[in-house]
């Protein structure tokens, strides 16, 4: 890959994208069994039909994350086999991967996960392991993905290890995941220098409703600026009257980690938003109770595309960089995923013509998922399954088939139309013939 290949999100055209569900929770614990989406999905086996599928569909970017806990099995141990197999397979292909390094789970050797000392070193020489590898067939890296999701569930609402609570949880969590973020990727970049492309990737919270209301008003106020942290560490903006520097210190975030992440900003060629219409947007009212955890009442509204271009251009207008919608779906029959995906790439496409710098969209996941919550379950998978997808996916003697449904047409239709010109590498229109 040369060195002068202008970036895609440099090219001008709006890319079409998919994503493979890649949640990795593997530590385990009474009444708590580890969650590995490749596994459930059987994705591990499947591995080269679903890049297939990926190339059907007329996407020319996939999101693809790797196993961390499973190729770095010991402490400066790396077993690449099944990844070589498909980084392979999708530069055959052409399919560019963004690649995320993180996506929940810590090995099992590192204690204290997210919250060991270790944790930002170890997940840098890991980075900076894989780009060494790597480097000439993946150049857009997702260092973490949703790094206020790992604050949230791994820090505040207890649900994931370490099991921190609290406001100090969320802090101490979104710090050290800011940190290892910020260190692997000038690992990286060191390692491949300005062909790399970093996709830094967060939840699209929304808070809307009567946030006046006595009960909600200084939670509301918090959040507003929370649902930022990460981002904020990341590019250097918590120092001075940041409003939630003195959170930081209270739960005792080294200083010299602060001034780290303050001295040596890490900027996003593209800022990702995910954004679900279902869940993203939270609704605050009197007298309404709203949770502190994963399953606590939290109530939501579907805002549609308003809500979308809201929380879009706000990361734009943040950040001052180009923004892709990095996960979008609704949990629904074929009929309605058509239906927002129609409307979220409409829209999308109509803030382009009024010149906002929207660089593509990403339909997550490729085929179904299984909620989260099997991790606390004793049921067995379908009875877990998320219809999210392209591809559905169903129990046969043999495995999960991948079953197309409409909204694979749709999808395909509309990247033909309206996505970035890729033509196939010459051994796969060979193969295809």
């Amino acid at each position: 890959m040369s060195g002068a290949r202008m970036r895609w999100h440099e090219d001008g055209a709006f890319h079409f994208a998919l994503g493979i569900e890649d949640t990795f929770v593997p530590q385990a614990a009474p009444g708590e069994r580890p969650i590995d989406e490749y596994e459930l999905t059987e994705h591990y086996a499947r591995w080269q039909e679903d890049l297939d599928l990926v190339q059907d569909a007329g996407a020319d970017l996939l999101r693809w994350g790797v196993p961390w806990y499973r190729v770095n099995p010991a402490p400066g141990v790396f077993d690449w086999t099944w990844v070589d197999q498909v980084i392979d397979r999708l530069t055959v292909l052409g399919i560019e991967p963004v690649v995320d390094l993180l996506h929940y789970g810590t090995p099992l050797w590192l204690a204290g996960e997210f919250a060991s000392r270790d944790f930002p070193d170890r997940f840098a020489t890991y980075a900076v392991a894989f780009a060494e590898r790597y480097g000439d067939a993946v150049t857009s890296y997702t260092p973490v993905n949703e790094p206020m999701i790992h604050a949230q569930f791994a820090g505040e609402y207890a649900y994931w290890p370490p099991y921190r609570s609290g406001q100090q949880g969320l802090c101490t969590i979104a710090a050290a995941v800011s940190l290892a973020a910020s260190r692997a990727q000038r690992g990286i970049r060191s390692v491949i220098g300005d062909r790399a492309t970093f996709v830094h990737v967060d939840a699209g919270f929304r808070y809307v409703g009567a946030i006046d209301a006595p009960e909600h008003r200084d939670r509301v106020r918090r959040m507003q600026h929370q649902r930022f942290l990460a981002e904020d560490l990341l590019t250097g903006r918590v120092v001075g009257d940041h409003p939630l520097l003195p959170d930081l210190l209270a739960a005792g975030v080294p200083e010299a980690h602060l001034a780290e992440l303050a001295a040596s900003p890490t900027l996003p060629d593209v800022m990702g938003v995910n954004y679900y219409p279902l869940h993203s947007t939270e609704v605050f009212e009197a007298g309404v109770r709203h949770g502190g955890g994963f399953a606590d009442p939290r109530p939501t509204r579907d805002d549609g595309v308003a809500g979308l271009i809201d929380v879009l251009n706000a990361y734009e207008d943040r950040y001052d960089v180009p923004v892709m919608l990095t996960e979008t779906c609704v949990t629904a029959s074929p009929e309605r995923r058509i239906a927002w995906l129609d409307a979220s790439v409409g829209a999308l496409l109509a803030e382009r013509a009024a010149g906002r710098r929207i660089v593509g969209t990403t339909w997550w996941p490729l085929f179904d998922m299984y909620e989260w919550t099997w991790r606390h379950s004793t049921a067995p998978r379908e009875a877990h399954r998320l219809t999210m997808g392209l591809y559905d996916l169903a129990e046969t003697p043999a495995g999960l088939a991948r079953v197309e449904n409409p909204l694979a047409d749709r999808f395909r239709a509309l990247a033909l139309r309206h996505g970035a010109a890729r033509p196939l590498p010459a051994d796969v229109t060979e193969q295809q013939a």
